[in-house]
């Protein structure tokens, strides 16, 4: 179905910016080679970060960190652990600044953006691992850096909300480290989503930017030969938990047009069923990604949006 009609006019132009491209054909270094000639049309960030490398406590190699520290730190604040976005198969900490450092200056807390190892190379679970031993990291530093450590927001977009919200899965199975918050930014929650046993059936999503091919090449990628049949599948695919109780409050913001709107709404009701509260954001007209033009005024409706979030959740326990 065509749906360019549909897709607001201001953000319209993203569409040529991000040609489509078959990811089953290219190799994975090209494709990465690509998609870092597209993130560079990102504004530089606002805060410098300090590059620090970290520990595994899974057993993984260790782990780089960008950390960025706000120059007026909000008393009694928490911190953020920001993952980046990249279908799983793409992207960096070094590629993708703005959006940790803009989180930084706008809560007014340190947020550590995390360097996950990718797939295909590094399937699940050494993605999950290294976003939670970057979190066991961050909860750590919470005399060092000076904030409250009750008060660490998991935040990410695409495929880093996916993992974002595996990781509150994940920590709460795991005992910790607490989480006071998950800021999900039209994430990449169910495997299922474009392929033969998908359960939405919407016509007018995930034409553009990211596709159900895409999606597809994604997940596989990152599934490699765990069979999806253990009680960890919720970290893998966070749709595929069974149980949500106990889960922090989420933010979660989409698009009507992305491809996946149908998932982010379904988890949404879910949460709220196991007791969870959300905030739940849809723009119409908005396609994957659509925030990346940011002088559009959908965009600067969405950012602001997940700005005030994250400063909410992230702010004084007595606020």
């Amino acid at each position: 179905m065509d749906t360019r009609h549909l897709v607001d006019r201001e953000i319209a132009p993203i569409i040529d910016m991000f040609p489509r491209v078959d990811l089953e054909s290219a190799p994975i270094a090209r494709l990465r080679e690509q998609a870092a000639e597209s993130y560079a049309m990102l504004p530089p960030p606002v805060i410098a970060p300090e590059r620090l490398v970290v520990p595994s406590i899974h057993g993984g190699p260790d782990i780089i960190v960008f950390l960025y520290r706000p120059a007026t730190p909000r008393a009694g604040g928490g911190a953020i652990l920001h993952i980046h976005g990249g279908g799983m198969v793409m992207g960096s900490v070094e590629q993708m600044q703005a959006g940790p450092a803009a989180l930084a200056a706008a809560a007014g807390v340190p947020v550590a953006s995390v360097e996950y190892r990718l797939a295909p190379e590094h399937p699940f679970p050494a993605p999950q691992q290294d976003c939670h031993s970057a979190l066991t990291w961050l909860a750590g530093q919470a005399d060092a850096l000076g904030f409250d450590a009750s008060r660490i927001v998991v935040a990410g977009e695409s495929a880093g909300g996916g993992l974002a919200a595996a990781l509150a899965i994940m920590a709460r199975d795991l005992g910790g480290p607490a989480i006071a918050g998950q800021v999900l930014t039209y994430p990449m929650l169910d495997h299922r989503t474009g392929g033969d046993s998908c359960p939405y059936g919407n016509p007018t999503t995930g034409e553009f930017i990211w596709t159900r091919a895409s999606n597809r090449f994604g997940w596989r990628a990152l599934q490699g030969d765990y069979r999806i049949d253990d009680a960890r599948r919720g970290w893998f695919s966070p749709s595929l938990a069974d149980d949500l109780t106990g889960l922090p409050p989420a933010y979660i913001a989409t698009g009507s047009l992305d491809l996946f709107f149908d998932e982010n709404l379904d988890y949404a009701r879910r949460l709220v069923a196991a007791g969870v509260a959300v905030d739940l954001h849809s723009y119409a007209g908005a396609i994957h990604a659509f925030n990346a033009v940011p002088q559009a005024q959908l965009s600067q409706r969405f950012n602001n949006g997940v700005l005030a979030a994250a400063t909410m959740m992230a702010g004084p326990a007595d606020r």
